[in-house]
């Protein structure tokens, strides 16, 4: 009788086991079934958002010409998503650590992605270039480029007038070449700090330019912030008396 019960008890354990396992199993591909999904519905909701930035983007031209807005929004639109589905799958990880070959420092998480996105085919760019040519005049398609970078070569070129008050028509028009090479060449990487970064490549040439134009960069930035830091110091002055 004993045995029996054993024997029962062992075959119920059983089939407890085989039923919380099945269960177990069930739910791990429900889940993983929902995951995907979640991850299908981001890419929709991104989609959509990059859709709409792009037909705001073109908006703001005001080219009443519902033709002409369709093709372009579409262009931005598929070069957006190119940019930011490249990025997400050539992570900073596909690039080896190691040293800046130009400065022996060695390389951010920042410097590897650039570089990652760096090696995103010339195509992607050239078709978006190509298509806002097409339909827009010049002054248009350096709008839609403002657009990309939230109009730092405006905002940059700001910094070096008030950092070099006296600064020539020339060297202007130089920094502003700089500026719009940047410009052009940022559009293609995926959020602001990789934007930035490639600014930071085209203002290292602007500095360098007006060293070789008999400046001394270094002392007119010092001689800049010295300035900001007195005038914030009096305002400070005038409020407390």
């Amino acid at each position: 009788m004993l045995k029996q019960i054993k024997n029962c008890i062992c075959c119920a354990a059983v089939v407890i086991a085989n039923t919380f396992f099945q269960h177990a199993g069930a739910q791990h591909t429900t889940n993983t079934a929902d995951t995907k999904l979640s991850a299908e519905e981001a890419t929709v909701k991104g989609n959509a958002e990059l859709e709409k930035k792009a037909a705001e983007w073109v908006n703001d031209l005001h080219l009443n010409d519902g033709e002409k807005e369709k093709r372009i929004s579409g262009a931005i639109a598929t070069h957006l998503k190119t940019v930011r589905d490249w990025n997400n799958e050539h992570p900073f990880t596909t690039v080896p650590a190691g040293i800046n070959p130009a400065t022996g420092n060695k390389l951010s998480e920042l410097d590897r992605q650039v570089i990652a996105n760096s090696a995103m085919p010339a195509s992607v760019h050239q078709n978006l270039m190509e298509a806002l040519k097409k339909d827009l005049s010049p002054e248009q398609v350096e709008a839609i480029l403002d657009k990309y970078t939230i109009g730092k070569v405006a905002f940059t070129l700001a910094g070096y007038k008030a950092i070099v008050p006296d600064l020539t028509a020339e060297e202007e028009a130089k920094i502003v070449e700089n500026l719009k090479q940047a410009r052009e060449q940022a559009i293609d990487y995926k959020n602001m700090r990789q934007v930035s970064a490639i600014f930071e490549i085209y203002k290292t040439k602007c500095e360098q330019y007006l060293n070789g134009n008999g400046r001394n960069w270094r002392q007119l930035y010092k001689a800049y912030t010295e300035k900001v830091k007195a005038q914030k110091a009096e305002q400070i002055k005038e409020k407390t008396n």
